[in-house]
Parts: structure tokens; sequence; C-alpha cells
């Protein structure tokens, strides 16, 4: 339970940047800034239990994941810079569980959405296309591929991809027998 206390303020930038992601669709370079910065202080104290190493560590691998999916379209920037501040916060691997889990979060949100306005199949059939697509990438380019993704979006509004980063965080951090410094 001691633990949880040390990531009260991580817990907090997200529930801000859920709040302002499902009010605007955006996520302020302030926060995410915010939330990489802290995350690299706590790690830079002598009594947190992840290194300045294992922080940058994660803040580049957070980014990394997400940038593929920005440069397709499917996610904004802020969404990059978020969860690069989250690994910051965590470390490599718990980021990479993060991502996981929010990326299954993200499904089920964009499932509720679609089945909520009647549009399951349209979503059904755009993602079977645009995995087509991503299978002949080389062929196609990704500037190709990612034109296509953003035109077949089956829903009115973008995912709030920072809701389902802060499920996802917090349900990793409550299991802290799955964190490497536990």
């Amino acid at each position: 339970m001691g633990a949880w206390i040390s990531f009260v303020p991580l817990m907090v930038l997200l529930l801000a940047a859920a709040a302002m992601d499902l009010r605007s669709r955006r996520i302020p370079n302030w926060l995410t800034l915010t939330v990489m910065g802290t995350g690299l202080a706590q790690a830079a104290l002598p009594w947190t239990g992840i290194t300045l190493w294992q922080s940058f560590a994660g803040l580049a691998l957070g980014f990394a994941l997400m940038f593929a999916l920005f440069v397709l379209g499917a996610l904004g920037g802020g969404d990059v810079k978020l969860m690069a501040g989250v690994g910051a916060w965590v470390g490599a691997w718990p980021v990479l569980l993060v991502f996981a889990g929010a990326s299954i979060v993200g499904m089920l949100i964009v499932l509720a959405q679609c089945a909520a306005r009647g549009r399951l199949m349209v979503l059904m059939r755009n993602t079977g296309l645009l995995v087509l697509q991503l299978l002949h990438i080389r062929a196609l380019g990704v500037q190709s591929v990612a034109e296509s993704g953003s035109s077949c979006r089956s829903v009115d509004k973008p995912l709030p991809y920072a809701v389902a980063v802060l499920i996802a965080t917090a349900l990793v951090l409550a299991m802290p027998h799955r964190l490497p410094w536990s």
C-alpha cells in the first residue's frame, strides 16, 4: 500500500489528462510535459523505487510504442507524450504493460462507442480494410496507409486515449508484484 502513495501525483495528473481528453479530445503540452518532468524528477530522488536510467528507458519506450500509432494517424501527439510521461514514472517493463492494458481498454471503449451508435459493422469493415493495407504497407507506402486509417474512423469523435491510459496505469500499479522494483 505504501508504494501507491508515491504514485499519487502521477494518478492526479492522469486524471486531469483524462478529464481534458474527454472534454476536448486534446491533452495540453503543459500537462504532458509535467507528467514527463515529474517522472524524471521523482526517479532522481534517492528513496524512490526507480533509477534515473529506468525512468529514461521508460520514457523512451513509452514514446516509441505510441509514435508508430501517431504516424498512422491513430492517436494524437498528446497521447504519445502522455505515455512517455507514464514511462518516466514507472520504467520500461511496466510501461509496456500499461501500453498493452491501454490498448485493450481503448478497444473496449471504441467497441462501446460504436455499439451505442449502431456502427459496429462499419467498425469491423474499416478494421478489416486497415489490416489488409497494413499487410501491404511496403507496396502502398506509409502515407497511403495513414491517410486511409484516418478516413476509416468509425466514430464521430476520436478515442479519449488518456482515459484508457489512466485505467491501465491504475491496474498495473495495483499489481505491485508485477513491477520489477517491488
